[in-house]
């Protein structure tokens, strides 16, 4: 004879750096997964979440939700208080609630992950080349923030209203977008062009192609070039480039501290730089952190990268 399980509903609280990491649909699959009911939330402390199903159903559920957090989330403390079961069976992530001063922790910004730079280089994907692509696991989180709950009007993408090809992917709960709240593609979101030092519009000959390959071929010829993001600016220039590095650092008024050296891949790194392997990790990592290292001798660097340093 099999007993029926009586229903249970736990109302919890999850501290740490849980918005912007994808953490909600991470809640939201979990519980479609173990067939439990209730909602997921963002306020401005974190998320709060409620689950209702038979006891040993809730007890996974809380035992996956730390060991299986996405990787940009710090689960830092999970509470939890019994509430009276409502007999719902769905599970949703519902509209963020603001009661309090804000004090919930934005993830910082994370490099593009594996799959973004494929759909980036893949001549046959609809966001090919598009400079802002990224997902729930990558892409800008704090510098385009302005207040929590993490939630697109809270952030610069508020003015991008979603086309219905990304809105899809929004919505999808088995697609890695799902409530990426800087989704966006060609059509919908931010969009790219080439300004003089002067602010006026470059116009470009149909050889130089598109703003971003005209921002390169300048690059190449020793021009400094401010790239504005949706979160902020990023001066670049040569860096083996001794005439170009020195000017930016003229105009910076910048006499002595390093500057940060960027490299297209971990290998050109270890040309230029002596690398341990922990360093290795550390730019490797979803954070891909400034990291400090000797120069090789002979490295094709300008001195004027890190004066006597």
């Amino acid at each position: 004879m099999s007993v029926a399980l009586t229903p249970s509903r736990v109302r919890a609280r999850v501290d740490g750096t849980v918005q912007g990491v994808g953490f909600r649909p991470f809640v939201f699959r979990l519980a479609e997964e173990i067939g439990l009911g209730g909602y997921v939330l963002n306020d401005e402390r974190g998320v709060v979440l409620e689950v209702e199903g038979d006891a040993p159903a809730l007890e996974r559920f809380f035992g996956r939700l730390r060991t299986e957090a996405p990787p940009l989330a710090t689960v830092e403390r999970v509470s939890r208080e019994a509430v009276a079961p409502r007999a719902e069976r769905e599970f949703s992530i519902v509209e963020s609630e603001r009661h309090g001063q804000a004090s919930a922790p934005v993830s910082p910004d994370a490099a593009t992950c594996d799959d973004c730079l494929r759909e980036l280089f893949d001549p046959g994907d609809r966001r090919f080349r598009y400079p802002f692509v990224n997902c729930t696991n990558c892409g800008p989180r704090f510098t385009i923030v302005r207040g929590v709950p993490y939630d697109r009007p809270l952030t610069t993408m508020a003015g991008f209203e979603m086309c219905d090809a990304c809105l899809a992917e929004y919505r999808d709960a088995r697609d890695r977008r799902f409530h990426a709240q800087p989704n966006a593609c060609p059509r919908c979101g931010p969009s790219v062009r080439l300004l003089d030092a002067g602010g006026a519009a470059v116009r470009l000959a149909p050889a130089a192609g598109d703003a971003v390959a005209a921002a390169a071929a300048a690059l190449v010829g020793g021009a400094i070039v401010a790239v504005k993001g949706i979160g902020g600016y990023h001066l670049a220039c040569r860096a083996d480039l001794e005439v170009a590095v020195a000017t930016l650092r003229t105009r910076k008024h910048r006499e002595d501290k390093a500057f940060a050296l960027m490299a297209p891949s971990l290998a050109h790194a270890q040309t230029l730089v002596t690398l341990s392997a922990g360093e290795a990790d550390l730019l490797g990592s979803p954070g891909r952190p400034i990291v400090i290292a000797p120069r090789r001798s002979g490295a094709a660097v300008a001195e004027s990268v890190a004066p006597r340093s």
